[in-house]
């Protein structure tokens, strides 16, 4: 395990504690300020926030951090960039369904070395370490190898009452699986719990996305936009993309029904 690794794993235990007794609650939810990525920060994400924000601040780990609610800051580090989202899935923390997350990532030069998710209500944690595989809690995980789209279980996100793009792909799938969490979604996809996550909504950021990515891809998935080509977001919270995210098998299959 890398210092990076073993530094968010640390902060993730402090985050937890902090919001153990917060999730589920009204207090959760409490309306703080327009975060940098245009939706509201709730209190519990703020709770979060700063705790990694300091954390990050007196260690030198980055030269840059990029976070959902706080959008851009310069750290004391030498080099690399840290994307943050500190609680993905808040709207199942405020209301206590345990599927949210903290997120971290780091990149150099543009490309993910490292990334951490954590489900912050059961204490599940990814990580994954670019060339050197994915794991689940210190195991070593892979995706699944469904073949046949008839067979899979896939999370599938479609625009707000239009489900024109995915209608075809979502024919063919056998089980939905809509989570409202995309980092452990992406996470669930490199440890085979489901065969692909599709999000043609336009709206996830390199913050939702960038651990959840490597850890993908280094458990052998393949995660792309939906015309099958590399993804690549821009160092900046207010733009979206969507995604297309699958064991492999079945990319080419899902690429083809979303066209």
């Amino acid at each position: 395990m890398t210092e990076f690794i073993r530094a968010c794993d640390d902060l993730a235990g402090v985050v937890r504690d902090a919001v153990a007794g917060m999730a589920g609650t009204p207090e959760a939810g409490e309306y703080v300020r327009m975060g940098a990525d245009g939706t509201p920060t709730k209190k519990i994400d703020q709770v979060a926030e700063e705790i990694i924000v300091d954390y990050f601040t007196s260690h030198p780990f980055c030269r840059r951090l990029i976070s959902e609610e706080l959008g851009y800051a310069e750290m004391s580090g030498e080099k690399g960039t840290i994307f943050l989202d500190p609680v993905d899935g808040t709207y199942n923390a405020v209301v206590g369904i345990p599927f949210y997350a903290l997120s971290i990532a780091y990149a150099e030069e543009g490309i993910v070395q490292q990334g951490y998710v954590q489900n912050l209500a059961t204490g599940e944690t990814f990580h994954a370490v670019r060339g050197r595989g994915a794991c689940l809690d210190g195991r070593p995980v892979h995706v699944s190898d469904t073949s046949l789209l008839e067979e899979s279980a896939m999370s599938v996100y479609g625009r707000k009452f239009d489900p024109t793009r995915v209608l075809e792909v979502s024919r063919k799938i056998r089980r939905w699986r809509l989570l409202g969490a995309s980092a452990l979604e992406l996470c669930y996809v490199g440890c085979g719990r489901i065969d692909g996550f599709i999000d043609v909504r336009g709206t996830l950021r390199v913050t939702d996305a960038a651990a959840g990515m490597l850890v993908c891809e280094e458990a052998g998935g393949i995660v792309s936009d939906l015309e099958g080509r590399t993804l690549i977001f821009p160092d900046e919270v207010s733009v979206g993309r969507s995604l297309v995210a699958t064991n492999g098998v079945v990319h080419n299959k899902v690429i083809e029904y979303l066209r």
